[in-house]
């Protein structure tokens, strides 16, 4: 048991923030061309690279979707070694592939490794969602409230009037009534054109992010994502997954999920000792965006663990002889 600690404090520490750099590096080769599928598919590439040198026996439970649709990466890819500790691996090697094509803020490598059968194994559907930051009692905000309901709680949990309360919510045309009622109780709306894991992530920290609470639909695979970096920092989340028609039902059935109306707390999204690390593709508020120098390559990575509770920002310099050429 100790051996096997080890190689796990070793794999989810300093090892998984090459995963994410390397993914970040190659996404960020390929920012502003307008190139959403090269983007993404240089990070997969990337990344898939790294975790196969790891000493794990890793199985990816949240990818870039099944077998049929994506080549590598797909959900129940086994990836490492295969000598190591087994993971469960929660993935999406570009999160922010619009924000990469345009060069616009918060795009982020990201991927979280938990003891095996820990992590949900979420359809590629989509998730409603709602999470604040920690420091609240538990249940303050639920996803069956009315968003008046729960901007109202925070505001008081906060002790400020609703009015300085700001939601974060992905610009979809699915949120129009959201949106509204929001502005209706005299809160402010943050709309985020994509990358929703960050949207969670920062309402962590309002101060620099100006964000207080995550509602809406996004995609669920980012919604089980999000949750391993909540885990980590603390906060509340809930989801409950949305489909669209009989074949994304059917592709949830078929991944074991049994009832639609389920309410998903944080811990049953993500349990276990979970390690969550992202690095910045693009600038944004959490972290900063890869750099090229003239003879230096600098990444800006954030690596979480829930058991110790521990954050590392990791600012790191890579030559250009090394493996990231």
């Amino acid at each position: 048991m100790t051996d096997k600690k080890m190689i796990l404090d070793r794999v989810l520490t300093g090892e998984i923030a090459r995963v994410t750099e390397r993914a970040a590096v190659a996404a960020a080769r390929l920012r502003g061309r307008g190139d959403e599928k090269a983007a993404d598919q240089a990070a997969v590439d990337a990344m898939r690279k790294e975790l196969n040198a790891l000493k794990i026996e890793g199985i990816v439970v949240i990818g870039e979707g099944e077998r049929d649709e994506a080549p590598m990466l797909f959900i129940g890819e086994e990836v490492g070694t295969g000598d190591g500790p087994g993971v469960d691996i929660a993935l999406d090697p570009l999160e922010g592939t619009t924000l990469t094509a345009k060069d616009m803020p918060d795009a982020l490598a990201v991927i979280a490794m938990a003891e095996g059968g820990t992590l949900l194994h979420a359809p590629d559907v989509y998730m409603d969602k709602i999470a604040i930051g920690g420091g609240f009692a538990d249940g303050l905000v639920d996803l069956d409230a009315t968003p008046e309901e729960n901007l109202n709680a925070l505001a008081k949990a906060k002790g400020v009037s609703v009015g300085d309360i700001t939601a974060c919510i992905l610009d979809r045309p699915r949120h129009v009534k959201l949106i509204e009622a929001v502005r209706g109780t005299g809160a402010a709306v943050r709309l985020i054109s994509d990358g929703d894991v960050a949207g969670v992530i920062h309402t962590t920290n309002p101060i620099d992010t100006g964000i207080d609470i995550y509602m809406g639909i996004g995609g669920a695979p980012e919604g089980v994502l999000a949750a391993a970096a909540l885990r980590c920092i603390g906060g509340q989340m809930q989801g409950r997954l949305v489909t669209s028609n009989d074949a994304q039902r059917a592709r949830a059935v078929k991944m074991g999920v049994e009832d639609f109306e389920r309410k998903y707390s944080l811990n049953e999204l993500a349990s276990g000792d979970v390690m969550f690390a992202a690095t910045g593709v693009t600038d944004g508020s959490i972290l900063d965006g890869v750099k090229f120098g003239e003879n230096k390559i600098v990444t800006d990575t954030v690596v979480m663990r829930s058991s110790t509770g521990t954050v590392r920002w990791i600012k790191a310099e890579h030559s250009y002889t090394t493996k990231f050429e």
